[in-house]
């Protein structure tokens, strides 16, 4: 074999070991590039979806209107604050029924301990309930605010609102203040807000107004 021919052959191998690791790297490069392809698709697929789980549909009459699930320590002040006026609406706001006032007390329970429990029981010795039903009066109550102190746990809160009592012969109005705890519970269908008032306590309860009718 001449000396000619076999430097062709050296030089095609050596093309052909060159071509070889090209289109090794180029496979490198591809397979690289799909991973990471993959892998970017994948994580949009992934925060699409969970973008799509924190929207919420709400039915309004015919219309499906839009809201958006948020973490819970960005609605504690709200929900705290609602679940106060709720407790407060329920223990206080009463009709001159018996089912009604039972039906009111038996939900307004569930969103506070036994302090609350105690404060119903003393009204209802002291037939407190009975002279409403036996006089016809009604009672309303307006929040004014409630102040939340989220910088201790259980957070401590207290409650300003007026309370209107309407019996036959007046309207009288009353200063409400009272205060309490709130600690983190399990949410259920009795208490949506997931809070429990503990160590309730009413510091002001005191006429304002008496309108004569």
């Amino acid at each position: 074999m001449k000396l000619e021919n076999v430097n062709v052959m050296m030089q095609q191998l050596k093309n052909i070991d060159t071509a070889f690791r090209y289109t090794r790297l180029f496979n490198a490069v591809l397979l690289v590039s799909y991973t990471c392809l993959c892998g970017y698709t994948i994580y949009s697929c992934l925060e699409k979806v969970e973008k799509a789980q924190q929207r919420i549909y709400l039915i309004a009459g015919e219309r499906a209107v839009e809201a958006f699930a948020s973490n819970r320590k960005d609605n504690v002040p709200v929900e705290a604050r609602g679940h106060v006026r709720l407790f407060h609406q329920l223990f206080f706001e009463l009709s001159p029924d018996e089912n009604v006032i039972e039906g009111r007390m038996k939900k307004a329970l569930y969103l506070a301990d036994q302090s609350a429990k105690d404060a119903y029981d003393d009204l209802k010795e002291k037939n407190y309930y009975t002279s409403i039903i036996s006089a016809n009066v009604s009672q309303e109550l307006n929040c004014d605010s409630v102040h939340l102190d989220l910088n201790q746990y259980p957070y401590h809160f207290r409650f300003y609102g007026t309370l209107r009592i309407i019996r036959t012969s007046a309207v009288v109005t009353r200063s409400l203040v009272t205060e309490g705890y709130l600690r983190d519970v399990d949410r259920s269908d009795n208490n949506t807000h997931g809070f429990l008032i503990q160590r309730w306590l009413t510091i002001e309860n005191r006429d304002i107004s008496v309108i004569k009718k």
